[in-house]
């Protein structure tokens, strides 16, 4: 017997059977890459939720507001890890692909590497497969090879300092090493992880900051003179202890095949923590490096927010998955957040409310659901 084609996906996908042919027409999720923010968010989160749910994807107009569009090899390295984690079939896995056909398999906790050709963010990678690695049975160890620390991107220092400790207090339980960082544009940084199987999870609630309490800080260079780092530091210093007069920095080196440098600040009060970082780049001097992260921290202390936007967008799919309501109040409602809420929705019964405008203070309402491990 014959099979019908199916109008959503591409033309080299057809099912085998009308059985499938249902399968795929009532569980696939259709998704324009172009709506909302239309860049690579999209994409990784429609294959985090893809692996969680065991729902078939297909993404078309992948990337299509962004300058280049369609996959790039971090976008690629993306969609070939999830897959492999899953034994999943894919169509249009390549380079400058506009169109995705993603169908899930079963995942497996495992030892997995995976190698970014380019300086595009580990970081990214990671946090595409590590909620469903932390869904399943056993230990997962994944190695991943490319940017460490590159712009529009979490920098390694942010994953391990802000972004670890809140989901650990969600109850994910990972590990995190930086064997050695990778600067734009020659990459060739390395991290690990160490996933294991979650246990129950805890919705959050971080609404008021309270009092600030200290001001902690790296500043790091890579195949540079130390100096750099210090003036770095010093500038940062300059501006900030008018603030709070205990502000520490504290000065590295970092293991590294390419030259970098960089500044992150982490400010903890009472109730809640914030990070910014900036990168160093060839001509720019490291008072400059020094003024965009303090900038960007005076910006979050003068806004109404006990969290920063960066956290905001990367808690929001963690907290689906925990039971009970959570209720974040970032400084800046961003884009990002506004899509990752809406593809959350797509894939899973939860309700997201976002009150603010994009671009100012805003309230994060959502009730998770949880999936049987």
């Amino acid at each position: 017997m014959k099979c019908r084609k199916v109008e959503a996906l591409t033309p080299t996908l057809s099912p085998k059977c009308d059985r499938e042919l249902w399968f795929l027409k009532n569980i696939m999720i259709d998704i324009d890459g172009s709506s909302g923010e239309g860049g690579g968010q999209v994409l990784r989160s429609a294959l985090a939720l893809s692996l969680l749910t065991g729902k078939a994807l297909h993404l078309r107009n992948i990337r299509a507001k962004r300058s280049k569009p369609g996959l790039m090899a971090q976008h690629l390295v993306c969609v070939e890890a999830s897959a492999k984690i899953s034994q999943a079939e894919v169509e249009g896995a390549k380079l400058g692909s506009t169109s995705l056909v993603f169908q899930p398999g079963e995942v497996r906790s495992g030892r997995y590497r995976f190698d970014i050709p380019t300086a595009g963010s580990t970081s990214l990678v990671l946090q595409t497969i590590f909620l469903p690695l932390a869904m399943v049975e056993g230990t997962s160890q994944v190695t991943i090879s490319g940017g460490t620390h590159v712009p529009y991107a979490p920098v390694y220092h942010y994953l391990e300092l802000q972004w670890l400790p809140h989901l650990e207090k969600i109850g994910f339980q990972v590990r995190l090493a930086l064997e050695q960082a990778g600067f734009y544009p020659a990459g060739g940084g390395c991290i690990h992880a160490t996933i294991r199987n979650a246990g129950k999870f805890n919705p959050l609630k971080i609404t008021d900051r309270g009092k600030l309490l200290r001001i902690q800080g790296l500043s790091g260079v890579a195949n540079l003179d130390i100096d750099i780092a210090r003036r770095q530091k010093l500038q940062a210093l300059r501006r900030l202890e008018p603030i709070h007069r205990e502000t520490k920095i504290q000065t590295l080196r970092l293991p590294s095949p390419v030259k970098g440098t960089f500044l992150l600040l982490l400010t903890e009060f009472e109730n809640a923590q914030c990070c910014y970082t900036s990168l160093g780049a060839p001509g720019k001097r490291a008072e400059i490096v020094a003024d965009e992260a303090v900038d960007a921290l005076l910006s979050f202390l003068e806004a109404d927010g006990a969290v920063d936007p960066y956290l905001a967008d990367q808690l929001l799919l963690p907290l689906a998955l925990a039971q009970g309501k959570s209720v974040l109040r970032t400084s800046c409602v961003t884009q990002h957040l506004v899509t990752n809420a809406e593809i959350i929705q797509r894939f899973l019964p939860v309700k997201i409310n976002i009150e603010g405008e994009t671009g100012q203070p805003g309230l994060v309402k959502l009730t998770g659901h949880t999936i049987n491990k």
